[in-house]
């Protein structure tokens, strides 16, 4: 015969609201998993207090419970179906009783066991307060049967701009001191995040991660601007009249680029697919040159176009 969830808790059948929660709080103190980590009997005693309660912290469930009409798993006596089932997943442990739909323990223990998940408005339940309103220790405990893990540790690396766009390692250094060698995925802007698992502040179920967000620094030359890399390349008044090519640079070194005759002082040029990959799409961007013509340094030319330029503002 299974013993009954007043033997659970170890409360008497008549006992009141305030009684159960007492008790609830006091075992779940010494068998909660964050507290015995790989503890079986700890986690199996836990599920069976929690189950407890519940059923009778719920007056409604209570009274069907008294009366026999669901046993102590809350499934229907006559019918039999549903029954108790738990699972541990990546958003705490459930447990589901018969039809109910459910109850997420996360909810219930955010009081309990830790500061950074406690719901707001339930002062007046079961954690509202009391001796575990501050949860155990400096940080508390996480709330769900996998908590327990170390906070998330956050960290601002500045990567210049070439690693940034080619991918590269950048060694950054952690809060505790320790240096670490990142990779940087090609493509990584302002704001990237890279998560390093296993590097942020200890916990009992193991250390949480580290968060490195990505600052670009400035380069001399080169400008982003989504996918495509822009450039300003000086060109020789001739060159621009005439026609020509002129070496400009690109993230993999120097090109020759055809410059089309009469092009005027700040016309964009394109170089296709020579921008920054999407690490995601895989879509390439292109490198934007933008001219800027240079005035010759002979004297004659010069003369020149001094001349021409009197007779147009002349001119009107």
């Amino acid at each position: 015969m299974s013993r009954s969830l007043y033997d659970e808790l170890g409360v008497a059948k008549n006992a009141s609201e305030e009684e159960i929660t007492r008790a609830f709080r006091k075992l779940a103190k010494t068998c909660h998993p964050d507290l015995h980590p790989g503890d079986m009997k700890a986690e199996e005693k836990f599920k069976r207090i929690s189950a407890a309660y519940e059923i009778l912290s719920d007056k409604t469930k209570r009274a069907r419970y008294d009366r026999g009409e669901i046993d102590e798993q809350g499934r229907e006596r006559v019918f039999a179906q549903g029954g108790f089932h738990g699972s541990t997943g990546g958003g705490g442990t459930r447990f589901e009783f018969g039809g109910a739909g459910g109850i997420n323990f996360e909810e219930i223990l955010g009081d309990l066991f830790g500061g950074a998940r406690r719901r707001a408005g339930r002062a007046g339940g079961p954690f509202g307060g009391g001796p575990f309103a501050g949860g155990f220790g400096a940080g508390g405990f996480g709330a769900s049967f996998g908590g327990g893990v170390g906070e998330d540790v956050k960290v601002t690396a500045e990567v210049d701009f070439l690693t940034a766009a080619k991918g590269g390692t950048r060694r950054i250094l952690l809060p505790d001191g320790s240096a670490v060698d990142v990779t940087v995925p090609a493509g990584s802007g302002d704001g990237t995040v890279l998560r390093l698992k296993g590097k942020g502040q200890p916990g009992p179920a193991g250390p949480g991660d580290a968060l490195v967000e990505i600052k670009v620094a400035p380069h001399p030359v080169f400008r982003r601007e989504g996918l495509d890399v822009l450039v300003d390349q000086p060109v020789p008044l001739v060159t621009a009249v005439k026609g020509g090519k002129v070496r400009v640079p690109t993230l993999d070194g120097e090109v020759a680029l055809s410059v089309p005759p009469r092009t005027n002082s700040g016309k964009l040029l394109r170089l296709k697919g020579k921008g920054i990959k999407d690490p995601r799409s895989g879509r390439q961007g292109d490198l934007l040159v933008r001219v800027l013509i240079e005035l010759p340094e002979e004297r004659e030319l010069l003369d020149l176009i001094e001349r021409w330029a009197e007779r147009r503002a002349a001119a009107g």
